[in-house]
């Protein structure tokens, strides 16, 4: 970790960065990074994360603590984006060598779950409303919402996307440990609710900031709303309901996948499947905490949190490595780690440094199979547009500890 002091860039608070060096940054991030530090209301510093790179106003992987207000895109889009894993009791050694109809007993897995969970954008949903408890408690309590009708569809709108997938860098992963035992690992947000709810508050945040000739440029996209106005309660609200929808989204696909598993395991492989305790965490989000004496807002922008003692996700790239962690709760990071690896490409420069067969021919020495509907924007997602997991967790070893490493065995993609 090395810090950017204030008088670099004339910034009220220093830059503290998980990296070894600035030439390991983007100018593009470290430009968003420095935009953060001059907010008049920002508490003690910047954190970036090793997997920072540039996003919509904040970087991606960053965390920063702010005093009475909250700012949507330092939430992000994809509001409750994170990660579900759930171990097994079953070996990848006792799937080997089976083979179905459909192929090998992997190939079957991956194509069952493919076939059966919706995957790729908002038109990609369920025919039929699905049940949701988080959604029919907002309609119970519609009175909390009613103030922002442009919104309500989005509650409607939802009970055909719980359970969906999404596209982008979102998937569902059969992955198996250093000792061979399978578990399932997901990544995934809100769906369209997150990014709705986001774009709306931004826009709400930029004409009050416009109104009160605030000192942040609307071109930072840092637009805030204050928690204390009527607009931030809103805000607050929203991003609650968009978060429980989220970490619904990903049980009930969970849910679904361990079903998936059970049968056609005990089917074809004559095992029953014990299902261990599933960890299901977010990465985008704000909440109200306390450090260095004082209660903050913390904006975690694909950023997890890893309190002293706490059990996280950090994936790795399709393909690639994962970690389950344990928190070490650094105060310097806000107690936060990493989300993942963090791109080395964009998906337009990956698509254009790393071709589709490439990137299959590496799947298929990796011996991983790969469940995507189209696959000519593969390479979008392959390993080699990220950064080497195994380096971010080196360089991230005063935040957490690896509990458990795993290889991805099956993934299904977007």
């Amino acid at each position: 970790m090395f810090t950017i002091s204030n008088d670099r860039f004339d910034t009220r608070v220093p830059i503290r960065i998980w990296l070894e060096d600035e030439a390991q940054i983007e100018e593009s991030c470290l430009a968003q990074a420095v935009h953060l530090a001059k907010l008049p209301f920002v508490h003690r510093w910047i954190s970036l994360m090793p997997d920072t790179h540039t996003g919509k106003g904040m970087p991606i992987g960053g965390v920063i603590a702010t005093k009475g207000v909250i700012i949507p895109n330092a939430v992000g889009v994809d509001i409750g984006c994170g990660m579900i894993f759930t171990p097994m009791d079953v070996k990848l050694e006792q799937l080997q060598g089976i083979m179905t109809g459909n192929g090998s007993l992997i190939q079957l897995l991956i194509g069952d779950i493919l076939r059966n969970i919706p995957v790729g954008t908002r038109r990609n949903r369920h025919n039929a409303p699905q049940a949701s408890a988080v959604l029919d408690r907002a309609k119970e309590r519609m009175e909390l919402y009613e103030d922002n009708p442009e919104l309500i569809s989005l509650i409607d709108d939802g009970y055909y996307q719980v359970g969906t997938l999404g596209g982008g860098n979102h998937f569902i992963e059969l992955q198996a440990d250093e000792e061979g035992y399978l578990g399932i690992m997901i990544h995934s947000g809100s769906r369209h609710m997150g990014k709705s709810v986001c774009d709306y508050f931004h826009q709400k945040a930029r004409e009050q900031n416009g109104r009160w000739y605030s000192q942040v440029p609307d071109e930072y996209k840092l637009a805030f709303l204050p928690v204390d106005t009527e607009e931030g309660r809103q805000y607050i609200r929203w991003m609650e309901l968009a978060l429980d929808y989220a970490y619904e989204n990903r049980q009930r696909m969970m849910e679904h996948t361990m079903e998936i598993l059970a049968k056609h395991l005990k089917k074809h492989a004559g095992l029953d499947v014990n299902f261990g305790e599933s960890i299901n965490c977010h990465h985008n989000y704000a909440a109200i905490e306390n450090h260095y004496g004082e209660n903050v807002w913390v904006h975690r922008k694909g950023a997890t949190r890893t309190r002293a003692g706490e059990i996280a996700v950090i994936p790795g790239a399709m393909g690639s490595y994962s970690y389950i962690v344990e928190g070490l709760g650094n105060p310097e990071s806000f107690c936060s780690s990493s989300h993942g690896a963090g791109r080395a490409y964009s998906r337009t420069g990956a698509m254009e440094a790393f071709t589709t067969e490439q990137v299959i021919l590496d799947l298929r020495a990796r011996e991983v199979v790969l469940g995507k509907q189209k696959k000519n924007d593969v390479a979008e997602e392959c390993r080699f547009a990220y950064k080497d997991i195994d380096r971010v967790m080196e360089q991230q070893k005063d935040l957490v500890k690896p509990v458990k490493k795993l290889h991805t065995v099956g993934v299904v993609k977007g």
